[in-house]
């Protein structure tokens, strides 16, 4: 029943790949880190256009201009039409199209999709986690060997303190540190296996809600970082990875939210 939003991100997918004189087009939201495109905006309101033709009654909750129109819906679509949007500008080719489904407060269905690698990842809650169709799993990799990959929450300074706490404390104790500029594909990567733990101090739902449940659908552990769940409606902190390097990061974020200059940092 989710193959059509699949084929709407696919489609979609082509609009990144045609774009041209990017530059020229972007702005920003208020801080000079926070960029928008028109590509950005294209991408949003074909998806919106697309899924509401394939899903009449479901809502619709997506970052561009914070488009929300979820209440009295049972089920929306929680939209990132580019994560990365810093990468896409730059032509790093390390940029996605997100877009999850939550009914009654938990993603049922996810699609991240990266069309430079022409990299899918999809998942249905109870069926898997899958990349071009293949199934994909996290690693058992303990906290001594596993690849970090982490976000600077850099929307949201106050958590920069946070942030390089983790790093510091981490540092020493893991085999070594990636940062990609995009959580949605961070968090599909250490699905995939091909990293093992990942934590930001902040971020919105449109970042991590197909992610999380990529995640979750491979094997792996997924929460806030002082181990409540995810929110769908707010900004929140995230942590993922596998059972046992997860238990590990939780414990480390519980001990440095009890810092006093840490305290109201972690989100």
């Amino acid at each position: 029943m989710y193959q059509a939003m699949v084929d709407i991100v696919l489609e979609a997918g082509k609009l990144l790949l045609s774009a041209r004189n990017i530059q020229d087009s972007v702005s920003s939201k208020g801080l000079a880190c926070d960029l928008v495109t028109a590509y950005d905006r294209a991408v949003q309101e074909q998806l919106c256009r697309e899924l509401l033709a394939a899903y009449p009654q479901a809502g619709i909750y997506a970052e561009e201009e914070e488009l929300c129109s979820i209440e009295g819906k049972d089920r929306y679509f929680i939209i990132d039409p580019i994560d990365g949007t810093a990468n896409f500008v730059r032509g790093l080719h390390h940029s996605c199209i997100s877009v999850g489904l939550c009914e009654k407060g938990e993603i049922v269905a996810a699609c991240v999709y990266n069309p430079y690698a022409d990299e899918l990842f999809t998942a249905v809650k109870g069926r898997g986690a899958y990349l071009n169709g293949q199934q994909i799993h996290v690693t058992d990799t303990d906290l001594e060997h596993s690849m970090v990959l982490f976000g600077s929450a850099i929307y949201y300074r106050d958590t920069v303190p946070a942030t390089l706490r983790f790093v510091e404390e981490l540092f020493p104790k893991v085999l070594d540190f990636r940062r990609g500029g995009s959580a949605a594909l961070d968090l599909c990567y250490l699905a995939a296996g091909k990293a093992d733990l990942f934590f930001e101090c902040c971020l919105r739902p449109w970042d991590y809600a197909a992610g999380s449940l990529i995640v979750t659908e491979a094997g792996g552990m997924v929460s806030a970082l002082d181990g409540s769940p995810l929110r769908f409606y707010d900004r929140c902190s995230v942590a993922a990875g596998n059972r046992g390097n997860f238990s590990a990061l939780i414990q480390l974020s519980q001990a440095i939210a009890q810092e006093g200059d840490m305290k109201g940092r972690i989100k």
